[in-house]
């Protein structure tokens, strides 16, 4: 039977030549994500590694918030930061018995303004580090910490070196002068050197500028003061008895010491922590794909099946036992598996290497390695490969056993007769209406919390599964409506067609299913992507006239620059807002502050009672959120705590709005606010374009009158919602890629189940020819088949996805209170017609094959 089984793979190699492809599609989909993942966690592991080369012991120290400068003082360290650790302490480490070396290190935030002025990772919102650079001995230019590939380091004040990334990315050379900031003004250094590092936030996409140490101090934290201290130590040294010893000598309160190992393995903890999600996501994909591959292998053994009727028959008449054939039909299936699976491995690697690349583009980056394929991975996706073909398999090879020794009698093979869908239907109308159900209650939710999300998974997979067991039945009214049309149009053609999709029901619709579920998922995609777009826009710019907002990365904005900014060429209105925090009756809020008249040019808030007009002295005006949790109303008068809360003061509401992103909880004048801020500083300045004034040139304008700071932000409503959706757009199309490997499984679905239906049909194709049927009328035939079926699972596809969609949509509503169901109508209609594009496609070649065949072979066909 094995010898059989091996011989029916080499004979009917044709015929599986689309079915080993979706094995091979979706093993390689399993391994590369597979592969994808290990190398992904190896790389950060070996980049972390690496910033700990020759660390043994590392001293950490918490910040110490210092008190809030007062405006105009200069006497407090940047951003009010300093620590424990003193040159003094370092010293200290030094003399402890095995300590080699002591590299202390100073680290904090820096924005670099790119060589065109614009500021560096504004979009992408990766990190913007900045570390000092130390020598390993006075008087010499090697940091081992960090790798110098070009140049040399910082020596200066007036110095700085750029990570290899950073410097290509802002366009710099050695000899530039770069302007950069980091919580105060504009500052300028003479780029000396070039470095190469394998911080995984800086390959991440952030950027990484290096000081000298007092600069770096001075800048970024106190002179003097060091955020940590990595300890080398000499070979052999015992590193935790080592840090014992440091320990022993430093202040207890506020500083840490741990051992390089222990670091390296809360490290790699973390990596794998950070990494879960994206190697959970990735084979979920996969299994995706092998679920939809299920439908082409079932497909096809069944059809074989029944195609050789007569040859297992006459193995049952010759002795062959019923497990003796499903042995066979599995063995074949598993060969199949075995060798698809092999191609996939290979093919895997490629996707492997391309999935970086891909979050590359959308803005993410990985450190650089090799690829890790590991035993297990390889074992893995060749069981998955040829497990998923025997199970696809195993109904069909049950069917074949059922063949009685006395069909070998008949002259030619014959399908078994069709089974009654009564049992079928009924199943699938309970799992479709309990999925409905569930998610008709998930719809009422507003809560995305783990158990609703857990039900509208269970939901979705119910629905999903109860519309896959009625296609059968769903099949006959689409596809006699679908039919009503190629026979309009087509004429013979149209109603061949229409017959032989209907012909064979269970058939159609695990064809049509494979195209299913595919769509189904990237119709979800496409409507919560929509939905999620329009909200954020809403989240960010709602309530918002304004063209452009400026506002700063740093601890605010100069009050001056309100007026300077109004001054501006082509500026109507710029209103100044200022933010502090205001305590009402036990909670906080923020409290915003703006020009009412100003606020009124640049915004349009929604008053439910009261008006802008009315703000004033001692008088603001409440968020319904927030007059609905304190129970206040218009008239009402209440002690609130402002700012830190060293200054109360009575105010009394004399209005409610719908509260937005530009105005948060409660509204006063900027004279009420201004004097609570932090640093007396504006959170932002609206700024409304005089008519006619194109906003892009009016913020170069606006940047260059504020003087140009790199920490300075002027965006439009554009970037707005970019910087507010953050990645999700690059995320969604990397979903769209990547659940496009479904759809593509699909059609090699309907291309094999055309192609072994026109072999099952040459008898009756040679009739068709003999009664008048020329060769174009059987390629219009074939491909009309292909187009209604395809058309039948875009249709199931797109309705149900966007059923899936509202339903889970309200989940979102408790943290993006905009979000509401949006149809992307012109997509739809592109995956609608994308359908009949896909049967057109999947039916050239058997459509060919069928018009090719000779006329009295076809006709003396069994």
């Amino acid at each position: 039977m094995l010898r059989t089984a091996l011989r029916n793979v080499l004979a009917h190699r044709a015929r599986l030549v689309m079915t080993a492809l979706a094995i091979t599609l979706g093993v390689a989909f399993v391994s590369g994500t597979l592969v994808f993942g290990d190398t992904v966690t190896q790389a950060l592991r070996g980049a972390a590694a690496r910033n700990l080369k020759d660390v043994a012991v590392v001293v950490q120290s918490e910040s110490e918030s210092e008190s809030e400068p007062e405006r105009g003082s200069g006497d407090a360290s940047p951003g009010g930061r300093s620590t424990a650790l003193t040159a003094e302490l370092a010293e200290r480490v030094r003399t402890v018995p095995g300590v080699t070396s002591v590299h202390p290190v100073v680290e904090g935030t820096a924005t670099l303004a790119a060589k065109d002025g614009r500021p560096l990772n504004a979009d992408s919102g990766g990190p913007n580090l900045a570390v000092n650079y130390a020598p390993d001995e006075p008087g010499t230019d090697r940091d081992s910490r960090i790798a110098l590939s070009a140049g040399r380091g910082p020596a200066t004040g007036a110095e700085l070196a750029l990570d290899r990334r950073t410097a290509e990315k802002a366009g710099y050379r050695l000899g530039d002068v770069v302007r950069f900031a980091t919580d105060g003004p504009t500052l300028t250094g003479t780029l000396v050197g070039i470095v190469t590092t394998d911080d995984p936030r800086v390959s991440a996409g952030g950027s990484l500028l290096l000081l000298d140490t007092a600069t770096a101090q001075r800048l970024l934290l106190r002179a003097g003061r060091f955020d940590s201290l990595s300890v080398g130590s000499a070979p052999g040294t015992d590193e935790q008895a080592l840090a014992d010893r440091v320990r022993a000598l430093l202040p207890a309160k506020g500083i840490t010491v741990t051992s390089g190992a222990r670091l390296a393995r809360e490290q790699a903890r973390q990596i794998a922590e950070n990494t879960k999600e994206l190697t959970r996501m990735l084979p979920a994909f996969a299994a995706v794909a092998l679920f939809v591959g299920v439908f082409t292998i079932a497909n096809t053994f069944t059809m074989l099946v029944a195609q050789r009727s007569r040859e297992t028959a006459l193995l049952r008449a010759v002795g062959a036992s019923r497990r003796q054939v499903v042995r066979a039909v599995l063995a074949e299936a598993g060969l199949l598996g075995l060798a698809a699976s092999a191609a996939g491995l290979a093919l895997g690697l490629g996707i492997a290497t391309a999935l970086p690349r891909l979050l590359a583009a959308g803005g993410g980056g990985l450190p650089d390695g090799p690829l890790v394929v590991s035993a297990d991975t390889l074992v893995r996706s060749l069981l998955v490969g040829v497990g998923v073909t025997l199970v696809a398999a195993w109904l069909p090879a049950r069917r074949a056993a059922r063949t009685a020794p006395v069909a070998a009698l008949s002259a030619v093979d014959q399908a078994p007769p069709p089974r009654g869908l009564l049992l079928r239907n009924c199943l699938g109308g309970l799992l479709t209406g309990a999925g409905v159900a569930t998610m008709l209650y998930v719809s009422t939710q507003r809560d995305g919390g783990d158990l609703n999300l857990k039900a509208a998974g269970l939901g979705s997979v119910l629905t999903l599964t109860g519309m896959i067991v009625l296609a059968p039945l769903l099949s006959r009214p689409v596809i006699r409506l679908a039919g009503v049309v190629t026979t309009r149009l087509f004429g013979v053609g149209g109603r061949l067609a229409e017959g032989n999709a209907l012909r064979n029901p269970r058939r159609t619709a695990a064809t049509a299913s494979a195209l299913m579920i595919g769509l189904t998922l990237i119709t979800g995609l496409s409507v919560t992507g929509s939905s999620m777009s329009a909200a954020l826009e809403a989240a960010a710019v709602g309530g918002l006239t304004a063209d452009l907002k400026v506002s700063s990365a740093g601890p605010g904005l100069d009050p001056a620059f309100g007026a300077k900014a109004a001054a501006v060429p082509g500026v109507a209105q710029a209103a100044p807002v200022a933010v502090a925090a205001l305590g009402v009756r036990g909670g906080y809020a923020t409290l915003t502050g703006a020009d009412p008249q100003r606020l009124a040019a640049v915004s349009d808030l929604r008053f439910s009672s009261g008006s802008l007009a009315e703000l004033g002295p001692g008088r603001v005006a409440l968020s319904e959120q927030l007059a609905a949790r304190t129970g206040l109303a218009k008239g009402d008068t209440f002690e609130a705590a402002l700012g830190s809360g060293h200054g109360r003061k009575a105010l009394t509401v004399v209005g409610v709005y719908r509260q937005t992103r530009a105005v948060g909880g409660a509204l006063a004048t900027l004279d009420e606010v201004l004097p609570h801020a932090y640093g007396g500083r504006l959170d932002s300045i609206l700024v409304k374009a005089a008519p006619g004034r194109a906003v892009r040139g009016l913020d170069e304008d606006i940047r260059k009158a504020l003087g140009g700071s790199p920490l300075l932000q002027v965006q439009d409503r554009e970037q707005l919602t970019k910087a507010e959706s953050g990645r999700i757009g690059p995320m969604l199309d990397m979903m769209y890629g990547l659940l496009g490997l479904t759809v593509v499984i699909g059609v090699f679905g309907v291309v094999n189940t055309l192609a072994m239906s026109v072999v099952e049909r040459t008898r009756e194709i040679g009739l068709l020819r003999a009664v008048g049927l020329d060769r174009a009328g059987v390629r219009r035939m074939v491909r009309l088949e292909s187009v209604v079926i395809s058309l039948f699972g875009a249709v199931l596809g797109i309705g149900t996805g966007c059923f899936l969609a509202w339903a889970c949509g309200s989940l979102s509503t408790s943290s993006l209170p905009q979000y509401e169901t949006v149809l992307p109508w012109g997509r739809l209609g592109l995956f609608l017609l994308l359908g009949p594009a896909i049967g057109v496609l999947a039916a050239l070649w058997p459509a060919r094959w069928a018009a090719r065949l000779d006329l009295l072979r076809a006709i003396g066909a069994q």
